[in-house]
């Protein structure tokens, strides 16, 4: 038996199925081996050197990995084609006791019989490049991480957090949001004369210039004056220009271009799109097939396309369009910036897999996702589309006017997607006028407007603005947006994202104190130093190094003076009802709330309500569960404490046996990126985090399930209400929610 390690869960079964019976498939669920989270673990006297520890989840999947390779004839590492990827199999190589030299590596873009075949035929070394391209990454945004937000948590407020691209991000969204607050909108009035031409066509040519100089009305007094220039004076057409105009397809999608088309074009979430997106690549389910995956990678910045699959494209469109639609050399796309190039652009795997074949077997949402995907790569190797365009210019008087527009010629790629929706005024059917013609008059048009401001960032102009100012890679764009949302540094305003107060002063705290870390060309720099490492051009302590001699004095001088944006404690009528001192309002990450003044002293705290009352606590109901207490055999009941669940029995205090909620049962896998989910008790509460952190963010703070929502397919949570438990979507933007009885709750949950 041969051992093949992956990471997600999800793609075991497609992988099992091609590989067949000689082989294994073992999901570690992400990463086993990382720097633990409640020390630097990076030793800065010491050329950076990080300890890596094997994760406390992953302690028990690491002993089965053990003892399962032990048996094998021979184990490859076939986690996924990236750094990360890479990082994760030289974590494993390195706990199996794999040798450097072994070729042991393999990979492949996307899972198919064909790509899995041929990646068995050429097993690798590990990339030592690749490896510490990550681990530069990790390192990095460890030291960033772990020395920033203390600064931000003695200057602002406990609990908050920063990080090399979060940071970033967050200042691209206050400067925004401080624009649109500056921005002074001036007055301009579009002046139009409707004429007419042969055969009674109405023609509506816009005002351009006065006087051969280009002109724009700022009032109506400017409007009057005009109608009063050019009252009763012919209109002479004195310029036409008449042209065939090609509109080249665009490039099939990479990471960024399919979050940015999804959400725009299918109303999709940032979160819908990717756990969509995760699910086609893995393999969804098809009846009579089993899992099947459909798309190529997910995670690329690249626009490449193979030669096979270009040859795939031009036989699907021949056959199905003609010969017409096929461009004379195939279409290539050059890849902008600090472009990996490591994968293909993300394409269907199999062109004969069409949209309508899966419509009625697979999720909604899979299958749009999944349409927009094959529409494009289709297109992408298409031809031009073609226009008859015209250019008219008009003289009347010291005025001119211009009109322009275009009609269809020749369909080409825009017969399977269209970028945009046709402007109405620029497709409409054109006039024929030629030069030297006099038209006539019907009537004026104009109206009063004023130029916007900016607006807000949606999430998919956030991350266009984030690809395009070199920001972040395409593993990072979802999880940057979703976590200062997360750390209630962005809130949401309809589908716009606008700074919440904190956000704008921990912004201007990092500039002041770390101009570097949040200037946005700097930021792109350092990815394209980070880069240059995987390319086996600079060792990654150097680059480190460079970087941490001027942060350590920044670091100092920010937590040596006594500048803090802190509010100062509000005293209250309060009295402790544990030390007797006055209670004050103090402001921590989730708002205000009453504390002691004799604080460390006395740590009394009580929560406040909206209004700024003392929250009056609520017992929580009783839920009994399926689970049997080994010690008493009573149905032991779900109970909680500051650290969250517990599962305990009611014959308390007669029997004190309890158990962790949820223990007995694996979390899903992450719907972002496949790896495993872990249970977080953090201080006072208890949430639910990707084990991919940091490149990964994903959270939620009710338990994960391995149901799917039917409205949207996103993840559904368990929240218990006091009325009972109730299944929820993950995805704020789908209102689904069902109840179900509490012995089936008790069973999801253990």
């Amino acid at each position: 038996m041969k051992l093949v390690v992956i990471e997600g869960v999800g793609k075991k079964p497609a992988i099992q199925k091609y590989l067949g019976s000689g082989y294994k498939v073992f999901a570690t669920m992400g990463h086993v081996r990382d720097l633990p989270t409640k020390t630097l673990a990076v030793d800065v006297e010491n050329d950076f050197k990080p300890t890596y520890t094997i994760m406390p989840d992953k302690k028990k999947i690491v002993a089965e990995l053990k003892k399962t390779a032990e048996s094998a004839e021979e184990v490859l590492l076939a986690t996924d084609p990236d750094r990360e990827g890479e990082a994760i199999s030289w974590h494993l190589a390195t706990i199996l006791g794999i040798p450097e030299t072994e070729k042991a590596r393999i990979t492949f873009n996307e899972i198919s019989q064909k790509a899995i075949d041929k990646a068995l035929q050429s097993p690798r070394v590990i990339d030592k490049n690749l490896v510490d391209a990550q681990q530069a990454r990790r390192v990095l945004d460890r030291l960033v991480g772990y020395k920033l937000s203390p600064v931000l948590c003695r200057k602002i407020q406990s609990k908050l957090s920063a990080g090399r691209v979060q940071s970033v991000t967050l200042r691209l969204v206050v400067e925004r949001e401080r624009e649109i607050l500056n921005f002074v909108p001036e007055e301009y009035w579009p002046f139009f004369s409707i004429l007419s031409g042969r055969g009674g066509a109405k023609i509506k040519a816009a005002l351009a210039t006065k006087k051969g100089e280009k002109y724009k009305i700022g009032s109506k007094e400017e409007v009057d004056a005009v109608i009063r220039d050019i009252d009763g004076k012919e209109y002479i057409v004195t310029g036409v220009k008449k042209t065939v105009t090609t509109a080249h397809a665009p490039a099939p999608f990479k990471t960024s271009t399919m979050q940015q088309d999804a959400i725009n074009k299918l109303g999709m979430s940032l979160n819908q799109v990717s756990m969509a997106a995760q699910a086609l690549y893995e393999g969804v389910d098809i009846k009579g097939e089993g899992k099947v995956a459909l798309i190529t990678y997910i995670r690329t910045d690249s626009t490449r396309v193979s030669p096979e699959a270009m040859a795939m494209a031009k036989d699907y469109i021949i056959g199905n369009f003609g010969n017409e639609y096929v461009p004379e050399k195939p279409n290539v796309y050059a890849s902008k910036g600090n472009v990996q190039d490591a994968h293909e652009a993300i394409r269907p795997i199999s062109l004969a897999r069409t949209p309508d074949s899966l419509k009625d077997l697979i999720n909604k949402n899979y299958y749009r996702l999944y349409k927009l995907i094959y529409e494009r790569f289709l297109a992408s190797q298409m031809s031009e589309a073609k226009y008859n365009s015209l250019t008219a210019e008009i003289t009347c008087g010291d005025y001119g006017f211009k009109v322009s527009g275009k009609t269809p010629l020749f369909a080409g790629y825009t017969r399977v997607y269209v970028e945009k929706e046709k402007d109405e005024d620029e497709m409409k059917k054109l006039p024929d006028i030629n030069e030297g013609e006099k038209l006539g008059f019907i009537e004026y048009s104009f109206e009063q407007k004023f130029t916007k401001p900016p607006a807000r960032y949606t999430e998919a102009s956030l991350i266009k603005a984030m690809e395009e100012k070199g920001i972040g890679r395409p593993a990072t764009y979802q999880p940057t947006v979703s976590l200062i949302e997360k750390r209630a540094y962005t809130e949401r305003e309809g589908k716009s994202i606008k700074p919440t107060e904190l956000g704008c002063n921990v912004c201007d705290m990092l500039i002041k104190y770390f101009p570097d870390i949040m200037n946005v060309k700097f930021t792109a720099e350092m990815e394209s130093k980070l880069d240059t490492i995987e390319e086996g051009g600079k060792v990654w302590q150097q680059l480190i190094s460079e970087f941490y001699d001027g942060f350590e004095e920044e670091i100092k001088n920010a937590m040596g003076d006594g500048y803090k944006m802190k509010a100062p404690a509000q005293e209250t009528e309060y009295k402790c009802e544990k030390c007797g001192a006055p209670m004050v309002i103090r402001e921590g990450r989730y708002g205000k709330f009453l504390a002691c003044s004799a604080y460390p002293k006395c740590k009394n705290t009580k929560q406040l309500d909206e209004n700024g009352n003392i929250k009056v606590k609520v017992e929580t109901p009783v839920v009994e569960t399926d689970v049997i207490c080994e010690k008493c055999g009573a149905k032991m009941i779900i109970k909680e404490s500051p650290r969250g669940k517990f599962l305990a029995c009611p014959n308390y205090p007669k029997c004190k046996n309890t158990k962790e909620f949820g223990e007995e049962t694996p979390l899903p896998p992450c719907p972002i990126c496949g790896k495993p989910l872990r249970r977080i008790n953090y201080h006072k509460s208890v949430f639910y985090g990707c084990t991919g952190y940091p490149e990964c963010k994903f959270s939620v703070t009710d338990k994960p399930t391995d149901k799917k929502c039917p409205e949207c397919g996103s993840m559904l949570l368990e929240k218990t209400k006091k009325d009972g438990i109730y299944l929820r979507c993950s995805d704020k933007d789908c209102n689904y929610s069902e109840k179900v009885n509490s012995g089936d709750a008790g069973k999801a949950d253990v």
